[in-house]
Formats: structure tokens, sequence, C-alpha cells
């Protein structure tokens, strides 16, 4: 494992100090000196590595969410049907953001809130370029519905969000069975 220089660690520090207070408090609870005290930096420190608040946010955004990604597509292949193409995506989302449900939460928070900046939500979107090309090849095949890709993604891929969130919370416990319920539900609201 290679070693972190002194200034990775801080960065990372104040990365995950940022997920934890967002995700208990609130971005707006979040000030900038109260991330660098939970990571145990001097409140100077931070802007080293970030201009301000909404650049902080951000960036941890822009990670976490290409984080997110490359984990997503790492099995898929472009060579799949389009439904199982999808399975393993979905699946691998779903596999994330349980195996991680801070970050997982974090990314659910960022996709409410104006404090994600155009160009970062943007650069987001572009991560999901393998999924977009699935779907349009779904609806080219007519496998999958002509909606545009909010729709489906507001369809399939969002009430992940919704039943990660619950389990977080403690108000409800996903099971495999519960995962592939989910997974089909997923499934049958986008194809044809």
């Amino acid at each position: 494992m290679p070693v972190l220089k002194k200034s990775e660690i801080k960065r990372a520090a104040l990365v995950e100090a940022t997920i934890s207070l967002v995700n208990n408090q609130g971005f707006h609870a979040a000030p900038m000196a109260k991330i660098a005290k939970m990571a145990s930096v001097s409140p100077a420190t931070i802007y080293l590595y970030f201009e301000n608040k909404q650049d902080l946010i951000n960036q941890v955004y822009k990670e976490v969410k290409s984080e997110y990604m490359q984990f997503a597509f790492a099995t898929y292949k472009t060579e799949l049907s389009v439904e199982s193409g999808f399975e393993v995506v979905w699946r691998r989302m779903a596999t994330y953001k349980l195996n991680d449900i801070e970050k997982g939460f974090f990314l659910s928070q960022c996709e409410n809130t104006p404090m994600i900046d155009e160009a970062s939500r943007q650069e987001g979107v572009a991560n999901l370029q393998p999924l977009l090309d699935l779907w349009d090849r779904g609806i080219k095949a007519d496998i999958i519905k002509p909606f545009s890709h909010h729709l489906l993604y507001a369809y399939s891929i969002y009430p992940l969000a919704f039943i990660l969130n619950a389990h977080k919370r403690g108000d409800f416990k996903i099971t495999k069975k519960h995962l592939d319920d989910a997974y089909q539900a997923a499934w049958a609201s986008i194809k044809k």
C-alpha cells in the first residue's frame, strides 16, 4: 500500500469531515471552521485545498460521484444485452451505496441541493454516459420506453436513494430479497 503524503492525509480528512457534517447537519450547518476542526486541521489549512465552501462542496461531490460511477461501470461491458447491462450497472450502484452508506447518502443530498453548481452537476452527469448510451441503445431497439434520460433515471435509479436513505436512518433493513425486488421494479419501470 502506498504511503500517503501529509498533505494527502489532511485533504482526505477534510473530505471525510465534509461528508460527515453535511450528512448529519446539512449543507448550511457545515461551516468551513467546523469542517477544519472535525478534520483536526487549522481553519487556514482548509484554504490550501479549497477556495471556499462552494469549491469544497463541488470538489467533494465530483470526487465521490466519479468514484461511484467508476465502481458502477467497472464490470459493465457494452456487448451485454440492454437488460443485462442495466442490471449490472444498477446492482453495482446499489452495492456501492450499501458498502459506503455515508458517501451514498452524501450523493443523495447533492442531487437535491442548489449548493452544487451547474458545471459540477454536468461533470457528474458526464460520468453517467455509459448508462445513457445503454438507455439510448435500448430505446432504439424498442426495449426501453422512449423517455428522457431524466425520467429513466428518476424511475429506475433514484428509488435506490430512497431505500438506502431509509436503511441509513434505521427505518428499513435492506435484504437481498429487497434488492432483487427493487431491481425488478426498476427494470419494469423502464422496459417496454
